[in-house]
């Protein structure tokens, strides 16, 4: 079979047969994408201008587009850029056509196992204003300097932006992203800027002061969603709603050590005066802080525990919905402990029908329950199946979100397709797909965490002889164990002890899927 001789701007291939020639397009940023012929039409016209010019070697240009608008080369987290490389391996192309070298890639590493793939499957590389041919060493060289330059101009323009945004913090200028609670954006040519929303920023100086007052991040979230609030919500320059979550932990520890709210902007380590308007006065920024420290040191030694109070932080009184805490009373040498209700013990002991309970007698009846279960053979295996059908259940309410999510994520991502394969806007196409590209990375992560959760929860489910075996073994255990061993074995498997001053009962609830499900039992 003939061959047609290689040139420098031609790749060597059967003239009698079809070469199956894939054109690729990308542009780092959507701007101007919406437009009727954008760059990568622009791009898509010249390739297949130089595919037309090699009819007569059997070129010809396949159907499919391979279009990323808005994506950066340096990565290949792209859609088109993967379909094309499922095409390759699937054997439906024989050459990839590009207007320039760094359209593909723009680091040398991505490329070069791209190449490798290119190689394997016999498929050649053109760039059509840096004419080279990739069948020869010296084309590969050329193609490899080419790429080296590439990588080095987008290091150069990456440290250009870190050293531009360094030098607008350094200014006090707002640095981008999405707003925060109590600031809005207000657009400008001159630059994009951060000013007060009134009624958010009342918020958040109330949120500052139901922290100091609650002096738990959870409590304050609590309350928060007892009054029915969330956090920022907002709409994007394209119209897409965005935010309105509820509060959770990592973002109320953001949202209260945000130096924003004083007025500030950070870059890395360094806090700079801004150019926006403080909504939180220091002092007030400066205790929260002060709290915030103070609970992480508590946190992470843990407060200590000299009186043995085995049921520390478990206690609840059902009259009033307070935590009883742990306190004693002295009579010369003898000690005497209590469960005291909170709120008689900040406004008065007739604030509560119950205020307080022997301690002593309080653990060793929660102790003797404990001591029970192992005695119960009829209970343990109920108790398993309950735990296990319960888990199970969890597990299934999880996969169903699970499958809904990567369902939706799916669609999203073949809309997305869809969108990049016309390469061009129609009725606000380009607002759609950056919608969408939003959207998939929410859905991603959502899948990932569920994923995550399911995980946790088929680990969870209980084997009937090991948990008889660890209750049985609880009683002659506990005679054996340290006052700190016998608390913290009691946190493990109690979850909540109610103590009833009207009926006089006590509550014990377990774990879920350690033992049982709450029981009424008289004191």
């Amino acid at each position: 079979m003939s061959k047609r001789p290689v040139t420098a701007d031609r790749v060597a291939f059967d003239a009698r047969a079809t070469v199956r020639c894939a054109i690729y397009t990308r542009k780092s940023s959507e701007e101007g994408l919406e437009q009727e012929f954008n760059s990568l039409d622009a791009q898509r016209d010249s390739a297949e201008n130089f595919i037309a010019s090699q009819k007569h070697a059997g070129w010809a240009c396949v159907q499919e587009r391979y279009d990323d608008g808005g994506f950066t080369g340096g990565n290949i987290e792209r859609p088109a850029v993967q379909r094309l490389l499922a095409d390759i391996q699937a054997g439906k192309i024989d050459c990839v056509v590009v207007y320039k070298v760094d359209r593909l890639s723009r680091s040398l590493l991505d490329f070069s196992r791209m190449m490798e793939t290119f190689e394997r499957h016999n498929v050649s590389f053109v760039s059509v204003t840096q004419q080279f041919n990739t069948t020869h060493s010296m084309g590969r060289l050329t193609l490899n300097i080419l790429l080296s330059f590439a990588q080095f101009e987008r290091e150069i323009i990456s440290e250009r932006t870190r050293d531009k945004i360094a030098a607008a913090r350094k200014k006090g200028r707002w640095g981008g992203g999405p707003p925060v609670l109590g600031y809005d954006i207000e657009f400008s040519p001159g630059g994009n800027k951060l000013v007060v929303n009134a009624a958010e920023a009342k918020l958040v100086r109330e949120i500052f002061a139901l922290y100091l007052e609650c002096r738990s991040v959870q409590q304050t979230i609590k309350r928060l969603e007892e009054r029915g609030l969330s956090n920022k919500s907002w709409t994007t320059k394209n119209g897409l709603a965005r935010g309105g979550h509820r509060f959770e932990k990592s973002t109320m520890f953001k949202l209260l050590t945000n130096v924003t709210y004083l007025g500030k902007v950070r870059y890395k380590t360094e806090v700079y005066d801004g150019l926006h308007e403080a909504i939180v006065d220091e002092d007030l920024f400066r205790r929260v802080g002060e709290t915030l420290r103070e609970n992480r040191t508590h946190a992470g030694k843990g407060h200590s525990n000299k009186h043995g109070a085995l049921l520390r932080g478990l206690v609840k009184c059902r009259a009033c919905g307070c935590a009883m805490g742990h306190h004693f009373a002295t009579d010369g040498p003898k000690r005497y402990r209590y469960y005291v209700c909170q709120r008689a013990q900040k406004r008065g002991w007739k604030e509560c029908p119950g205020p307080s309970l022997p301690a002593f007698e309080l653990e060793k009846f929660v102790i003797d329950q404990l001591r029970a279960l192992g005695k119960d053979d009829g209970l343990v295996s109920e108790s398993v199946v309950r735990a296990q059908e319960r888990l199970r259940g969890q597990a299934a309410a999880m996969d169903e979100s699970r499958g809904a999510a990567s369902e939706r994520l799916q669609k999203c991502r073949s809309e997305l397709r869809n969108l990049t394969e016309t390469g061009k806007d129609k009725n606000g196409a380009a607002a759609r797909a950056s919608g969408l590209r939003e959207e998939i990375r929410e859905l991603d992560a959502e899948v990932r965490k569920l994923d995550g959760r399911i995980k946790a929860i088929n680990s969870r489910v209980l084997d009937e002889d090991e948990l008889a075996g660890a209750i049985e073994s609880f009683d002659p255990l506990w005679e054996h164990l340290t006052t700190e061993e016998r608390e913290r074995l009691v946190q493990l498997l109690v979850r909540q002890v109610e103590y009833d001053a009207v009926t006089e009962s006590v509550s014990v609830t377990f774990h879920d899927g350690n033992f049982t499900d709450p029981e009424e039992i008289d004191a």
